[in-house]
């Protein structure tokens, strides 16, 4: 399905544009008559509201004139404000509570490391293991701790031993 309108092409850099006064534009009226078909792009209505009467006619009686007729207009439902009926549902006496709700994931697991081991690490930690006893989730967890502590500056080793300090928990025995 085509519909009347001018086709869009692309600027060419090598080709000037003409620069027009407004006293120089053409009268829209005279060419009117221009017919380049292009396909039809979206409207943004659905394909049922597409294929009602009235809103083809005003559709198309805006492409072909360039601008809305007064008496094609499309049907909207007037807006009604029903202000006591608003106040009953809706009563002006909110107040901010002092506490926010809180609420557990809802899993029993506990939040995954973002850091995650990559093949140098599990040679790392798997000599670590004979050393200590260490885990790969441990290890996740304390380099993603120092990442996150961190951020985009060099920490110091007595930083970093504040920040695995923190990451400490008593269900893993620590660090």
């Amino acid at each position: 399905m085509s519909k009347l309108s001018f086709r869009a092409r692309a600027l060419d850099a090598s080709k000037p544009l003409p620069v027009f006064r407004c006293e120089d534009l053409p009268d829209l009226h005279e060419y009117a008559s221009i017919n380049r078909a292009v396909p039809q792009m979206p409207t943004g209505m659905e394909k049922e509201e597409e294929s009602e009467h009235h809103l083809q006619r005003a559709i198309s009686a805006q492409q072909v004139y360039g601008e809305k007729r007064d008496n094609m207009v499309i049907p909207v439902p007037e807006a009604e404000c029903n202000i006591t009926h608003y106040e009953s549902l809706y009563p002006g006496e909110f107040k901010m509570p002092k506490q926010l709700i809180h609420i557990q994931p809802f899993s029993l697991d506990t939040e995954q490391p973002d850091y995650d081991l990559d093949s140098e690490d599990e040679t790392f930690v798997n000599k670590l293991k004979k050393k200590m006893e260490i885990t790969a989730l441990q290890f996740e967890e304390m380099i993603d701790r120092l990442e996150k502590g961190s951020g985009q500056q060099l920490v110091t080793l007595q930083e970093a031993k504040l920040l695995l300090k923190g990451g400490r928990r008593a269900d893993q025995g620590g660090f």
